[in-house]
């Protein structure tokens, strides 16, 4: 984790995408995670819908809210 991360700089978690993020995905992992724990992935409007659906696919996603950029990137938000 940076100790520098300025949420308004958060970008979206789309390979290759620059674009700010909009969005919070809050998923886990219920093989190697205890239901409570929540991973953040950030999206921005036109990533959203993919993102969510990957990890919906994989029964990974638990909820989307708009992103407050209260979240440090990785673990967290942003690219992990």
């Amino acid at each position: 984790m940076t100790d520098d991360f300025r949420p308004d700089q958060a970008i979206c978690s789309a390979k290759g995408c620059n674009n700010p993020a909009t969005w919070a995905l809050r998923w886990n992992n219920p093989k190697i995670h205890p239901p409570q724990r929540r991973k953040t992935w950030v999206a921005c409007d036109a990533h959203r819908s993919s993102l969510a659906d990957f990890l919906s696919a994989r029964g990974f996603l638990r909820e989307i809210e708009p992103f407050e950029g209260t979240d440090p990137p990785g673990g967290a938000a942003g690219k992990s």
